[in-house]
């Protein structure tokens, strides 16, 4: 199975870009996040054309979440019927051939002395909470753009990022433990202290300098992390007119995995 995470940063402004990624690539499952369309908007059926089911929880200009799957896409479920709802259309849900799949758009923070940042810590600790402990046998994938950079290997220049967002021991204990239920990062644990980056700001020339964050994760359960055959960046991706900011992150796992 080929999983794909990637803030596509507007459906409506880059379809075309995302359709062409999808016929070239073949994905399996699709999360997407940053839709910025409502569900009138959203490509349900070009979807379909391309072979794919699809959900979407979106609401308008802002924020958005999706899962398109051609290996069939059951138990769909959108947000966490919580106050952390309020924030935004951030979570979707959805069984993909016996893997659970969450794709997730986690607040950005703003700043640190914004109200906003803590109630990015508090979406955190509710995606926390909607997971719970992982089962050995459960096959689960946490997708999507976690506005976190895990360590200071995951940043271009952490000296550059001191006092800001991202980066904080608050927002990677939040992280470090949503992987302590169950969970791998599985492009860290497949590189190593290797840098690669997700995001770059289409600000002063930061992907062409190679100023990135890798903020954009794949957490697998260790049945489909033991699956794991290929984890990836496709910063191609990146290049071009009219990108998304982000980078898609690849996976690819035997599956249904050997008895």
């Amino acid at each position: 199975m080929k999983l794909v995470t990637w803030n596509v940063n507007s459906l409506t402004a880059r379809w075309d870009r995302v359709a062409a990624w999808i016929e070239a690539n073949a994905p399996d499952v699709l999360c997407m996040q940053e839709t910025k369309q409502d569900d009138e908007r959203f490509p349900f059926k070009e979807l379909e054309a391309l072979g794919y089911e699809s959900a979407h929880h979106g609401e308008g200009r802002w924020n958005g979440v999706a899962i398109a799957s051609r290996v069939g896409l059951e138990g769909v479920r959108r947000g966490f019927g919580t106050p952390e709802d309020e924030h935004g259309a951030r979570m979707i849900a959805a069984t993909c051939r016996g893997v659970d799949v969450m794709s997730c758009y986690v607040p950005n923070g703003r700043a640190l002395d914004d109200p906003f940042f803590e109630k990015k810590l508090a979406w955190l600790d509710r995606l926390a909470l909607d997971i719970g402990e992982i089962p050995a046998t459960r096959a689960l994938v946490v997708a999507g753009d976690f506005n976190v950079a895990p360590a200071d290997v995951d940043v271009w220049d952490p000296a550059a990022f001191v006092g800001a967002t991202h980066v904080t021991p608050e927002e990677r204990d939040r992280v470090a433990a949503i992987c302590a239920l169950g969970l791998d990062d599985v492009i860290r644990a497949r590189y190593g202290d290797e840098q690669l980056f997700t995001w770059w700001d289409y600000r002063n020339g930061a992907f062409h300098r190679g100023w990135g964050l890798r903020i954009d994760l794949v957490l697998c359960s260790k049945s489909v992390s033991a699956a794991l055959t290929d984890a990836r960046v496709d910063r191609d991706a990146r290049k071009g007119v009219k990108p998304s900011d982000h980078a898609p992150v690849v996976i690819e796992f035997d599956w249904p995995a050997a008895t």
